[in-house]
């Protein structure tokens, strides 16, 4: 059975020394977060979370969740219902929630700590709270006062879970598709027809009430079609009553769970609309900018479950390498007449190697997290308007590469904490397959790690210009790093990172001008779309390259002052070189796939994708005969 023990270490180090959370208590609605309130919620929440959610992480991989036809209601696995009330009774499910609605007014930076360990423990568990939080939001942004007076209590409280339900059979990431229709019933409440399907927690046995967030079309003659004629609605699954409590059952029924390949904890559920009674959220035909505020929401934290999933897998491969014994060391020759000595496979160069990439992207990946998140706050709070919209810029900037990189890493993460453990990590009880399967959701849901390159390069780098907003703190920290005496080995690389992608992106800029000078943009959105993958990759090799060069920064000067811990600022010194040396070098190769253009990718005809069965090699092919020599003349 894997461990897990939260990183408190490197979370405080990140948080108190690299990024002084505690300055947040400054703005107006933090003044919760000061230091001793964070480290003492850390410290609760790592407790709990070891103690409680990761202990029923197996359980609920192995249970699943338990669907009843007959009531077409869902049981979770055993422990998670009492879990998720002690979850509710310690207060977890209001910590980033209004004082206004009972929450604990705590940064989203703190948020996204706790969250972090959440995900580590137990995954499945944590995604429950963490829709919650998404409905909560889109409804305190969009919601009228009456929907925030009669949900947010609740789901501050946790008496009450949310959901987000966009997924239709036909319709996926073309969400325009949508067939779900509203009908307005002249009393400010709609009819709520249609299917969704893969609905994360659309039905369980976890609270009283579920808060369904819905995209629909409005059954009208003036709504527009495709992705501009869709709206949002509240739907509960019981219709609050007067004194606001769960009252009459709305026909929204889950008709069956999906059979997954991970994260079995949690109820996946077909949701069907029979007539719900639903409620406006926000405008008409503006439901997808509503619908945004939970989702953008929900790429972070699905980037934070990349992360957490990273970190466990580390821990448990590393707990093994440092006592499983194989080979003996590759430098060292045994006497004589003797057998060599086994010796740990930590000794071994390629074990280190995948520990130490499992590392060094996982403590990138918590600096990045955290520090996204704080564009967050810094966007919501901050006093200084012009301070506000440059960190939205930079949090819409980052939004797609903590979605797409986390996740995408954490696959390569967990697969290396299989190989580290060999044909034990293939097997169950050890626990490492299960972080995979339930990994691999992470790259799909909340946008495909296909879509996230496109929002990056084609909507925030090309249409909106966020590049030089996001390259502003980036070339600041380096040149403070420099200053501070930061080895040049150091930022040399990111600093070499972001200059390839500075061209990646003029060389884009330059082919669009020309294009709309001629009056023809499809060249370069093909061109765009083809080389979207690798700009991501790039941009976030240049985005944790610039975490590691602040990280390094910070311990460089802690050793400076003779801080005590100096093992701690040593290793995370030797951690960014690794991660310089091994990882930062990949930027070449994303560098020259883009310079290569698309021609490769659109030279083969769709229909010679397939395989065809021809008549291709039936004969054995006839080689050529070789030419006949030639006699030689002799000039006698």
């Amino acid at each position: 059975m894997p461990n897990y023990k939260a990183p408190l270490d490197d979370m405080r180090f990140v948080l108190n020394e690299v990024l002084d959370v505690s300055q947040l208590s400054k703005f107006e609605g933090y003044e919760n977060a000061d230091t001793d309130t964070v480290n003492s919620m850390l410290g609760m929440v790592a407790q709990f979370s070891e103690e409680v959610l990761a202990p029923l992480n197996m359980v609920g991989d192995a249970e699943g969740c338990t669907y009843d036809r007959a009531t077409k209601s869902v049981k979770t696995p055993n422990g998670f219902k009492e879990a998720y009330q002690q979850f509710c009774e310690n207060g977890l499910t209001a910590v980033t929630c209004d004082e206004k609605y009972g929450g604990l007014s705590m940064p989203v930076t703190v948020g996204t700590a706790l969250g972090e360990m959440y995900c580590s423990a137990n995954l499945a568990f944590g995604m429950y709270p963490g829709l919650s939080h998404g409905a909560y939001n889109a409804l305190a942004e969009y919601g009228s006062d009456e929907l925030k007076e009669e949900y947010l209590h609740k789901l501050t409280s946790g008496e009450w879970t949310g959901t987000m339900c966009l997924t239709e059979p036909g319709a996926g990431t073309d969400l325009g598709l949508i067939k779900t229709k509203a009908e307005e019933q002249g009393d400010g409440s709609y009819n709520i027809t249609g299917t969704k399907i893969f609905i994360s927690a659309g039905e369980h046995d976890l609270a009283g009430n579920i808060v369904h967030l819905v995209l629909a079309k409005i059954d009208a003659p003036d709504t527009p079609e495709g992705i501009k004629g869709i709206s949002l609605f509240a739907v509960p699954k019981h219709l609050p009553d007067a004194q606001g409590n769960p009252g009459d059952r709305n026909p929204a029924f889950c008709e069956r769970l999906e059979e997954k390949m991970g994260i079995h904890g949690n109820s996946t559920c077909e949701m069907s609309f029979e007539g719900a009674k639903g409620f406006l959220i926000g405008e008409k035909h503006k439901g997808m900018k509503a619908m945004f505020v939970m989702m953008n929401e929900a790429r972070l934290g699905v980037g934070l479950q990349g992360l957490g999933l990273s970190e466990v897998a580390y821990q448990n491969a590393l707990t093994y390498a440092q006592d499983r014994k194989q080979g003996a060391k590759i430098d060292e020759k045994a006497a004589k007449g003797t057998a060599p000595e086994s010796t740990t496979i930590i000794k071994h160069p390629d074990v280190r190697r995948e520990l130490l990439s499992i590392k060094s992207q996982t403590e990138g990946a918590r600096m990045l997290a955290y520090w996204t998140a704080m564009q967050l706050d810094i966007s919501h709070k901050h006093p200084d308007e012009k301070a506000r919209n440059e960190a939205k810029k930079v949090l819409d900037f980052m939004t797609p590469i903590v979605k797409a990189h986390f996740t995408d890493n954490a696959v390569d993460n967990t697969n290396s904490a299989i190989q580290v453990f060999g044909g034990h990590g293939y097997i169950k009880e050890h626990g490492m397959e299960q972080f995979n399967r339930d990994d691999r959701i992470t790259r799909l849901y909340e946008g495909t790690n296909g879509i996230q390159p496109l929002d990056l390069l084609c909507r925030k780098v090309m249409m909106q210009k966020l590049m030089p907003s996001y390259l502003k703190p980036v070339e600041a920290d380096i040149k403070a790093a420099k200053k501070s005496g930061v080895p040049s080995e150091l930022t040399r690389p990111v600093e070499q990172a972001a200059r390839k992608l500075k061209s990646a992106t003029r060389r884009l800029q330059m082919k669009g001008a020309m294009g709309k000078m001629k009056g023809d943009m499809g060249p370069t959105m093909r061109e765009a779309a083809g080389m979207a993958t690798d700009y991501l990759k790039l941009a976030s090799l240049v985005s944790m390259g610039h975490m590691w060069v602040k990280m390094v920064d910070v311990a460089q000067q802690r050793l400076d002052e003779n801080a005590e811990n100096k093992d701690f600022y040593e290793t995370k010194i030797k951690t960014a070189r690794f991660y310089m040396d091994k990882i930062m070098p990949q930027m070449h190769t994303y560098d020259a796939a883009m310079k290569s253009g698309v021609k490769s990718l659109v030279d083969i005809a769709e229909e010679h994708f397939a395989h065809n069965q021809g008549t291709v090699a039936e004969k054995p092919r006839q080689k050529p005969q070789p030419p006949a020599k030639k006699k030689a003349i002799w000039p006698f």
